[in-house]
């Protein structure tokens, strides 16, 4: 009797484990927000949104505000519009801009808020017009490459320099 006793409680601390380590993966890995805060939703368009996913998290000054809630393409505009859940204890001007940052140099992407100067603020279901994509490494990679080509290939760099 004493030992199957043992076993339940083992097994009860197993199971517990088991699920605070799965409770943990998902949260490090933004497939979990538990989040009990209203929120409003506001929409932007960007030309590129690069690795942005849903859920992504959405900052001011460094401070989580909200979370990306959907990403499609506008075929009208031939632009993704983003719509965001932002937490309703925060109130944003409506000049505010979006920007699409990585954290780190290689890290997942975010959108950061700079607030504007506007005495209105964000209501539900506003768009807000000041964005800026993404940056792509990739494009910047040949922008570089075709400017060092294009400026070794001039005249005047094959002038010897007195």
């Amino acid at each position: 009797m004493q030992r199957s006793k043992n076993d339940v409680w083992v097994g009860l601390f197993v199971l517990i484990g088991a699920v605070a380590i799965l409770f943990l993966a998902l949260q490090s890995a933004n497939l979990l927000s538990l989040n009990f805060q209203s929120t409003y939703q506001v929409t932007a368009k960007f030309d590129n949104v690069g690795g942005l996913k849903p859920k992504a998290a959405v900052r001011s000054a460094g401070v989580l505000v909200g979370r990306v809630e959907n990403i499609v393409f506008d075929d009208k505009s031939f632009q993704a519009r983003v719509t965001l859940a932002l937490e309703s204890r925060y109130a944003f001007p409506k000049d505010s801009s979006l920007k699409i940052l990585t954290s780190g140099l290689l890290g997942e992407q975010y959108l950061g808020i700079e607030a504007g100067a506007d005495e209105k603020v964000l209501v539900a279901g506003d768009t807000i017009s000041g964005t800026q994509s993404a940056v792509v490494l990739e494009s910047l990679i040949s922008q570089f490459l075709y400017s060092k080509a294009a400026d070794g290939a001039s005249p005047e760099a094959a002038k010897p320099k007195k």
